[in-house]
């Protein structure tokens, strides 16, 4: 725990923005008596911006998501004072009973990563809840169509211009490198990379490989994407062809059902399979175990791989079991520091706003506001100067 302890400082002093914020939080007070519930990866970042918001007096009730809650960080956070439901699981059923129990405080605001918190939030309304913000691309596509029933100001970070190119496209493409590294201490020279989505954080992974010497491919749906990928100097082959070349096989779309039990007969030998999307359904890893072609299955837990063996011959390896590959497995990082506190203070201005009425119902599943974008930015730059 020591050692837990000495980075989670390390990181909570490189967290310059969130220093900064939790300073002026402490004269302004914009969360005193209220409750923020929270559904985000429990890591030490996190720790940065949950005593933000305590700083700013928030009570917080606090959760994770699948497979990347750090046991070490949950025993932190407790230490602090503050209530944590969370357990490392993979484990859906378990997962969802601690996000019912986040909800079931009736927090005044949440911070949601996925929309978990805000789906039972609507299918279970209490009258306290101003709104809050969302992180993700998925989190978006899934409350969409809950908008009317939720009817209150829900921000979503994702949709950010800062997030999309400090987040999105150099950390995730960067964190997802550096984890395929780890899980498998494997070079990438010359390796054959198929990317599948051209959205930021698929234009950062695509990067990230080609700047380690792989040939990339894009694989994309939408037409005038799949071109800016050609012209930026990616082959962009047909699905098939695409899947039939890889070494690595890498999904970053945010979508379910990327790559399915329908293209394993295309999966060469020895490819790896790799998640960078927040939830674990891009790659349908459980209809992979189950497939009467598979006779065997190796597990290496302390490197988080699982390698198929198929009938006739062929063997594929799957990392960190799908979910989400920087948060998953050996020595698991996540994005980097500094683009985090970016993200995160983006995460808190915009809950001060919320709390402060300041955006109505109109602003349920909008971008951030561009004043708190500008802000954001012009007190990053203060500090790198």
């Amino acid at each position: 725990m020591v050692s837990e302890a000495m980075r989670i400082d390390w990181i909570g002093g490189s967290c310059r923005l969130l220093q900064a914020t939790a300073a002026k939080f402490r004269d302004t007070r914009p969360f005193e008596g209220l409750t923020i519930g929270t559904g985000i990866h429990l890591e030490p970042k996190t720790v940065a911006l949950l005593m933000t918001l305590n700083a700013g007096g928030a009570r917080l009730v606090c959760t994770g998501n699948l497979n990347s809650t750090q046991p070490a960080t949950v025993e932190y956070l407790r230490s602090q004072g503050i209530t944590v439901f969370a357990t490392q699981t993979t484990d859906p059923a378990a997962h969802h009973q601690s996000l019912v129990a986040v909800v079931a405080e009736k927090p005044d605001l949440l911070l949601d990563n996925g929309g978990d918190l805000f789906a039972i939030a609507a299918e279970s309304p209490y009258a306290n809840l101003l709104g809050g913000t969302e992180e993700t691309t998925s989190g978006r596509t899934r409350l969409l169509p809950l908008r009317d029933k939720l009817n209150m100001p829900i921000l979503v970070i994702n949709d950010s211009p800062i997030k999309q190119f400090a987040e999105n496209k150099h950390a995730v493409g960067q964190s997802l490198f550096e984890s395929y590294m780890r899980f498998t201490n494997r070079s990438t020279n010359g390796k054959r990379v198929t990317v599948f989505g051209y959205g930021a954080c698929g234009k950062g992974t695509a990067a990230c490989f080609r700047n380690a010497f792989s040939q990339v491919s894009v694989v994309d749906i939408d037409p005038v994407t799949t071109l800016e990928a050609h012209l930026d100097g990616f082959v962009t082959p047909l699905r098939d062809d695409a899947i039939r070349s890889a070494d690595v096989l890498v999904t970053v779309t945010g979508h379910p059902d990327i790559i399915t039990l329908k293209d394993l007969p295309l999966i060469k030998n020895g490819a790896i399979l790799m998640n960078g999307g927040h939830f674990p359904n891009e790659i349908d890893v459980t209809a992979f175990r189950a497939h009467e072609d598979v006779v065997a299955t190796d597990r290496y837990p302390a490197d988080g791989i699982e390698t198929l063996h198929l009938k006739d011959g062929r063997a594929i390896h799957i990392l960190g079991g799908g979910h989400m590959a920087n948060l998953a497995g050996p020595r698991p990082l996540g994005n980097s520091v500094e683009s985090m506190d970016l993200g995160f203070t983006l995460q808190v201005r915009c809950l001060e706003r919320v709390a402060k009425r300041g955006v109505g119902p109109e602003a349920c599943i909008v971008p951030v506001p561009a004043d708190i974008d500008a802000m954001v930015a012009s007190a990053y730059l203060d500090l790198a100067r």
